[in-house]
């Protein structure tokens, strides 16, 4: 059952992929709708979304979907959480950097993951307890003690602009302590870099389930910790998430929070 799960994944994620690569050098032809003040979904998104869930189908048609385009569908214990097009605002700007990110859950925990990078053909898998894997070779996170010369990755956030001043607090506090950051565009894709230890951590606000549903499987069965701003494992809820290895979880995650939990100044 494990293997034939991800290798449903693979699939469909692949098929959605050779869509992204056929499109992207008509990107500037591709119409696309503001879903809100600075997000976008394109005929790309949809049309990769109805492919994987289609592909699914096949062999799964009993199956409850989650996607970012279309919502939630059908019923039961076992539910596919698919982001078609993580990185659709680089993808319509022409910059070769996204991902498609596609996790089961049973009864609400992440069981299987499937991350893939069309452009470089990187496919990243992981099911739980059986670890983490790139293009068939084991990863792991890096080894970093702590975090000094730690390199980070970041979003600020786009969608809810009224909090940058304490996103700022934050990336000012972290700043001082690491090498430096590097801000991609792409959740599943920066999560995914941890766990292949290109990345010493990660950290962002304003997530959705199918932006990190994935990825966290991905870095956990890699070795590293995810959790939330306040220390708590369910980020796929949480709106807020880090990622690192175990010895700079402890010091990154002390200084989110408590610059994160510090009153706004007023007046």
């Amino acid at each position: 059952m494990t293997h034939s799960v991800i290798n449903v994944a693979v699939g469909a994620a692949k098929a959605a992929g050779e869509m992204m690569r056929r499109q992207f050098d008509k990107v500037g032809s591709i119409p696309f709708q503001h879903k809100a003040r600075h997000d976008y979904v394109s005929e790309v998104d949809r049309a990769c979304e109805a492919e994987i869930v289609r592909e699914i189908r096949r062999y799964f048609p009993d199956h409850a979907f989650l996607c970012e385009e279309s919502g939630e569908s059908g019923e039961g214990d076992i539910v596919w959480v698919i982001d078609p097009l993580d990185g659709t605002s680089n993808y319509l700007h022409g910059l070769p950097h996204f991902g498609v990110s596609i996790a089961q859950q049973v009864k609400g925990r992440t069981e299987h993951a499937v991350v893939y990078d069309p452009m470089r053909d990187e496919l990243f898998t992981a099911s739980r307890g059986n670890g983490a894997v790139l293009n068939n070779r084991r990863i792991r996170v890096s080894n970093r003690n702590d975090l000094d010369g730690a390199i980070l990755a970041t979003a600020f956030p786009f969608r809810q602009r009224s909090k940058l001043p304490r996103y700022g607090r934050v990336f000012q506090a972290v700043f001082e302590q690491v090498e430096d950051f590097r801000r991609a565009g792409t959740a599943c894709l920066d999560l995914t870099w941890v766990a292949a230890g290109r990345l010493d951590g990660f950290f962002e606000i304003g997530l959705h389930p199918w932006d990190v549903c994935a990825g966290a499987l991905i870095v956990r069965e890699a070795g590293g910790v995810v959790m939330d701003f306040d220390g708590n494992d369910d980020v796929e809820n949480a709106g807020t998430l880090i990622a690192a290895p175990y010895r700079v979880m402890t010091p990154l995650r002390q200084l989110i929070h408590s610059r994160w939990k510090q009153p706004d100044r007023t007046g």
